[in-house]
């Protein structure tokens, strides 16, 4: 069987490396999405439950590239296996999404495909705000891939993201720069731009393992499938896994009490609060907080406002970081002006060991590694 995760443009590797290592599946990556092959139906669950890079889970049902889409949608429906998937529901839905140009829009494709569903499987119905089965297509230039949503909701939405900064970031990218960084679940990362608390939230559900959508449980589309699953024993082996004490230290700093409160918050509705250390603490404090070189890992998203002073911003922030991050150790950032950046990390002795392009939505950003240079 075989399953697709679909994810934002640019993390796809990340995504990759996050489903072999929960489900030891090899994959194939392709634009915005993941393919891979599973062996039980829990593996997909298990994914749905803990994945932090995935916008949506699919078991594919399979895919085809098209010039006249409707012509091969047809084509396509007529073909494949969706027996198996009918004959256990009496309501269906299908969701679309679209990336590239096309010229239909994603309600068409919607509406096309529930139409062929519904000539081809007679005594069905389309469910509006509920249904058995949710069908996905997603569509990347001239390529649909179609599959069974075992989720049944967006991914990337996390259900923690109460208390919300103008500048924040989504779960799923803010997962991506912890990995990025090579934060490994026994070391010290310190966030100084920490707002509403995303990117040391991401960092303590990995390091913990806590399930990204602990409290999502009855929200799961796979729930309504009759797979033979002992829902609440899977769900309970999983939540056994989680580490309530973290080896590392996960420390959130923001120089606003309202965004230390805002991290606080979130960081408690998300259930690993206890995980993360929070503190007002302005940038100049940093080599009073830590020791030097005592911090394995910073993480953070670059401050980008027109109305602060940005060259001074940075520049003692890489004064600070050179302070406090390890020999060894590395920063991963997450920046709107890659130029100001690279500018102030070689005035401090900082140089980029990779880069990486991702996309939010339609917002292209840039993750900058760097490490100490060599003396």
């Amino acid at each position: 069987m075989e399953g697709l995760v679909i994810t934002s443009k640019g993390i796809e590797e990340i995504s990759a490396l996050e489903v072999k290592e929960l489900i030891s599946a090899d994959c194939r990556i392709e634009e915005c999405a993941v393919l891979f092959n599973f062996r039980k139906f829990e593996e997909l669950c298990l994914l749905c439950y803990k994945c932090q890079s995935a916008d949506r889970i699919l078991c594919l049902i399979g895919s085809f590239e098209f010039g006249d889409f409707f012509g091969e949608l047809q084509k396509f429906i007529e073909k494949s296996g969706f027996g198996g998937w009918m004959g256990k529901c009496s309501s269906f839905k299908v969701e679309c999404t679209r990336i590239g140009q096309h010229d239909f829009k994603s309600v068409d494709a919607e509406t096309k495909a529930a139409e062929i569903l519904l000539k081809k499987y007679t005594g069905k119905k389309i469910g509006i705000k509920s249904q058995d089965i949710l069908f996905f297509a997603l569509i990347v230039n001239n390529k649909c891939y179609f599959g069974v949503d075992f989720a049944g909701f967006e991914l990337n939405k996390r259900a923690y993201k109460i208390f919300l900064h103008p500048n924040s970031l989504r779960g799923t990218i803010a997962y991506a720069l912890v990995r990025e960084s090579g934060f490994k679940k026994n070391e010290t990362v310190l966030d100084p731009f920490s707002r509403d608390g995303v990117v040391v939230i991401e960092s303590a559900f990995y390091a913990s393992g806590f399930p990204v959508n602990y409290y999502k449980k009855e929200k799961f589309a796979f729930l309504k499938l009759d797979l033979g699953i002992d829902y609440p024993k899977l769900f309970g082996k999983i939540d056994k896994k989680a580490a309530k004490k973290l080896k590392s230290g996960i420390y959130s700093f923001d120089h606003s009490f309202k965004y230390v409160d805002y991290s606080r918050k979130n960081a408690k509705i998300a259930g690993i609060g206890k995980l993360i250390n929070f503190s007002r603490t302005e940038l100049e404090w940093l080599d009073i907080k830590f020791s030097k070189e005592s911090v394995d890992r910073i993480i953070t998203s670059m401050p980008s406002s027109k109305n602060a002073d940005l060259g001074k911003i940075y520049n003692e922030f890489f004064y600070q970081a050179e302070f406090v991050l390890k020999k060894s150790g590395l920063m991963a950032l997450i920046v709107k002006m890659p130029e100001l950046v690279n500018k102030h990390a070689e005035k401090h002795n900082f140089i980029a060991v990779r880069e990486r392009q991702v996309w939010s939505g339609e917002q292209p950003l840039k993750i900058i590694v760097f490490k100490k240079k060599s003396i």
